[in-house]
């Protein structure tokens, strides 16, 4: 890695250009203003990113992988960017209306029937 002189100094990686910094993607937020998204949530682009949209180029690769659904750890891991900074660009994402977030199914009391015989048969097929 090479860096250029001055307090201006910028950090450059000779392969990829330009490094930004996981907090400069976020604007310096830890959390994403939709709530924490859980790992397993499904990720969907909802629509083509407008032209007049500004966008991180990371903000613009998650809407295109997202083409098809991935699990909000599949984005990240997609990008090699960590949880917390992937999180709050989906919330950006979702805010401005180009992602679908689709939340992993609860079991609130006890499991139903369907649930019970559909593990029942998993097991069996195994």
């Amino acid at each position: 890695m090479r860096t250029t002189g001055g307090h201006d100094e910028a950090w450059y990686d000779d392969d990829a250009g330009p490094v930004a910094r996981p907090y400069t993607m976020t604007r310096g937020r830890t959390a994403s203003d939709h709530g924490q998204l859980d790992v397993i949530s499904l990720v969907v682009a909802r629509r083509a990113v407008p032209d007049s949209a500004q966008l991180f180029p990371e903000q613009a690769r998650i809407v295109e992988r997202c083409r098809r659904p991935l699990s909000v750890a599949e984005v990240a891991a997609g990008l090699d960017l960590p949880l917390g900074t992937v999180r709050v660009l989906l919330g950006d994402l979702l805010g401005a209306g180009l992602i679908e977030m689709h939340e992993p199914p609860t079991l609130s009391g006890r499991p139903s029937r369907e649930l019970l015989e559909a593990i029942l048969a998993g097991l069996r097929a195994l």
